[in-house]
């Protein structure tokens, strides 16, 4: 396991990326609905502006991925996968590792959802420290019009 290498990515491995960015959402449970295709252009768009999408290989085949953000300071990992034949084997910390030493960093941004404390436990145990609690409202259409007409009566009351 220790053979791991990292390998810049490019537009030949598109549909590899889109297949494994899939996974992951299924796999974090996420609520984006985007097909192979969809995420296949979105990943064409990352890596051809301010992100780069890094393979984790060993024994030549491929481990998983990141996308890095590096636009931003400190830079922001946007996505982080192992493949999940190879993951509970090291794969995952040897591949973070991996991945600050060829970024020649030591911090790094990136997001968790919620409900995925998986995913959660294993960023704290690498080190990784709440920072901010983002936050979304999602209401029905009904939702949001009673709401909006309550706040609007609300203010005009005042007057």
């Amino acid at each position: 396991m220790t053979d791991l290498t990292i390998q810049r990515c490019s537009v030949e491995d598109l549909e590899l990326l889109a297949n494994w960015n899939k996974q992951l959402i299924e796999d974090e449970k996420h609520d984006n609905r985007m097909n192979i295709e969809q995420l296949k252009a979105r990943m064409k768009q990352f890596i051809e502006t301010d992100y780069r999408a890094y393979k984790f290989v060993a024994r030549d085949e491929g481990r998983g991925y990141a996308l890095v953000n590096h636009s931003r300071s400190p830079l922001y990992l946007r996505q982080f996968f192992i493949c999940r034949k190879d993951r509970r084997n090291g794969y995952g910390r040897l591949a973070f590792a991996k991945l600050t030493e060829y970024l020649n960093t030591t911090e790094l941004d990136l997001e968790v959802m919620h409900w995925n404390e998986t995913a959660y436990r294993f960023w704290k145990s690498l080190g990784f420290k709440e920072r901010s609690v983002y936050l979304r409202m999602e209401r029905s259409g009904e939702q949001a019009n009673n709401r909006g007409r309550a706040a609007h009566d609300d203010l005009n009351s005042k007057g």
